[in-house]
């Protein structure tokens, strides 16, 4: 129960098709803690969560279902935020969200929480839907609404908890979860919502002092400089200072040199991908013969490619290029809307 309009309504929803309901929120600001409090508290990680404890309070309370909070701080601190740190400060792009729900919100919150409930499934407000194959493995599935779908999130939870999920808001559309919770009043018509885990400059969470380094080609000649490579992602086109005859896009990062390479847009193209660390969904295994679906980027749409394990994770030849292939992303690989694998991309 995060205070939403999704957790709230898939809360009621539960507990009209006669489910034994009680509502959890997961504490993850750390008194304290050495990381700066986001400039906007529009976000997942804020501190001052008094007024939305109040608000979900009143909620569970209009509902009919007990509310419990559950204190996820530490490990939040130190398995996402710290991943979060590593990575960048590796040069890598990380996606917070993805760590979290494995890690955290489906993984320490419920052992947390079963010290205190008993209970048989977990319910959140994500739009996914979770189903039981034919071959007995779980699989996540894309939602009914495509512009909202969350199973690129979701991607990395293992089938035993996967077994025990229940995402009431996967067959709806966001208007009409929008329309339901103002009928019931939860909230203002126009509510606005948390769109990220952290309201600010990420690099405020590296705890780093600026350091100026090279911008360069990947031939080595210096174009331009700048005050962290931490600043940077790659593919990256706007904001690199950098006067030249065509656009040119972060390609590289080089962490070890303080680098940040660029190239133009030719440069950006990748062909195959290696993803690290796989979880398996919808099978065990990828059929060589099969053309999935796979995306790089939660806002990307999946790029047709072949697949086939590889290490401890697999590797993706594309059937057409993909563009800003960015290690510490995930690369998730669809069959049709079920999640097949998800693994942390480390190259190409």
């Amino acid at each position: 129960m995060s205070g939403g309009i999704d957790s709230s309504v898939a809360a009621y929803l539960l507990k009209n098709q006669g489910y034994d309901v009680e509502g959890v929120t997961m504490l993850i600001w750390k008194p304290g803690s050495p990381y700066p409090a986001p400039m906007s508290a529009n976000s997942c990680y804020s501190p001052d969560k008094t007024k939305d404890l109040r608000k979900i309070q009143e909620i569970c309370s209009r509902i009919g279902i007990r509310h419990h909070t559950v204190d996820c701080s530490d490990l939040f601190e130190s398995d996402v935020l710290g991943n979060f740190r590593s990575e960048y400060m590796n040069g890598r792009t990380p996606n917070p969200c993805v760590w979290c729900n494995q890690k955290i919100k489906f993984g320490a919150m419920l052992d947390h929480a079963r010290s205190i409930i008993s209970f048989d499934y977990f319910a959140t407000g994500h739009y996914a839907r979770v189903k039981r194959l034919d071959n007995g493995r779980y699989a996540v599935l894309r939602a009914r609404d495509p512009k909202k779908d969350q199973s690129y999130f979701l991607s990395r939870l293992s089938q035993e908890q996967l077994s025990s999920v229940l995402f009431p808001l996967g067959e709806m559309l966001k208007s009409e979860v929008r329309e339901l919770d103002e009928i019931l009043g939860f909230h203002e018509k126009g509510q606005s919502e948390s769109q990220d885990f952290y309201g600010g400059d990420y690099a405020d969470l590296l705890s780093v002092s600026d350091r100026e380094g090279d911008i360069c080609f990947s031939d080595g000649r210096v174009v331009g400089h700048h005050r962290g490579y931490w600043h940077y992602t790659i593919g990256q086109r706007k904001g690199l200072g950098v006067a030249y005859s065509e656009p040119l896009y972060v390609v590289d990062i080089d962490s070890e040199c303080n680098r940040v390479i660029v190239g133009t847009e030719p440069e950006t193209h990748s062909f195959s991908a290696y993803a690290s660390d796989a979880v398996f969904g919808a099978s065990e295994d990828f059929d060589p013969a099969a053309v999935y679906g796979v995306k790089i980027r939660s806002m990307a749409d999946p790029v047709p490619a072949h697949a086939e394990r590889a290490g401890d994770g697999f590797r993706v030849s594309f059937l057409s290029y993909v563009k800003g292939l960015a290690p510490g992303q995930s690369a998730v690989v669809y069959d049709g809307d079920a999640v097949v694998a998800s693994g942390i991309i480390s190259g190409k």
